[in-house]
């Protein structure tokens, strides 16, 4: 099997060797080159192409947050983990709103690194705790949630629309989705594909807000 192949972005040369020694210890991860700055990171993706960034929050010339929405509009396949020191809901919300497939704090634990970038991998975004409390917190808003309704009235899905998006928010891929529906892979990429078109999110972290706002899940 192939190793996930990452670039980190950090300006922070202590905490970027400290990273480079951890995630040379994970068997199924190769870190294949680092940036210490957004376009550094932008420069480097097209040479590595890599399927997997870790890339700092804040960082001269080009800071993460401009960087991951760049790297969504051209790498949309290209997985984006933002680091930072702050457990802040209003910027948790910003990033991922923005693209992010995830959101980790600097002072996490090797095991949870790891399996935030194999999880963004094999699923397409990681949620961790307050990941998870942010974007509730926000879906609560009142101003939010009458926005949702009205969307909620004039959306329509199909009832296989409905079942792929449950499934999505479960954390089944493609594979495991036409597995368990009977249908083909491409069949499900299609309808995937056209619930982003319907609902006007970005990824697949924008179909499960979605899914969490509407009550799907």
């Amino acid at each position: 099997m192939a190793k996930i192949k990452l670039i980190i972005a950090d300006d922070q040369v202590q905490f970027l060797n400290g990273l480079r020694l951890l995630i040379n210890t994970f068997e199924t991860i190769e870190l294949v080159a680092e940036a210490k700055n957004g376009q550094e990171l932008l420069d480097l993706i097209p040479l590595h192409q890599p399927d997997v960034i870790l890339v700092d929050l804040k960082m001269p010339i080009m800071n993460g947050i401009e960087a991951t929405s760049i790297i969504k509009d051209k790498y949309p396949d290209i997985k984006v983990l933002l680091l930072s020191m702050y457990n802040d809901e209003s910027i948790i919300n910003h990033v991922m709103k923005n693209g992010a497939n995830g959101y980790l704090l600097k002072n996490e634990e090797p095991h949870i690194l790891r399996k935030a970038i194999e999880t963004v991998v094999a699923k397409g975004f990681y949620f961790n705790e307050y990941v998870s409390k942010a974007l509730l917190k926000d879906v609560r808003q009142p101003s939010v949630q009458s926005k949702i309704n009205r969307l909620g009235h004039e959306l329509k899905l199909t009832r296989r629309e409905v079942e792929i998006l449950k499934l999505i928010c479960q954390q089944y891929t493609s594979n495991e989705i036409a597995e368990q529906l009977y249908l083909s892979v491409r069949t499900v990429e299609g309808h995937r594909k056209r619930l982003l078109d319907k609902t006007g999110v970005r990824n697949i972290v924008g179909l499960v807000l979605f899914a969490v706002k509407h009550q799907f899940v």
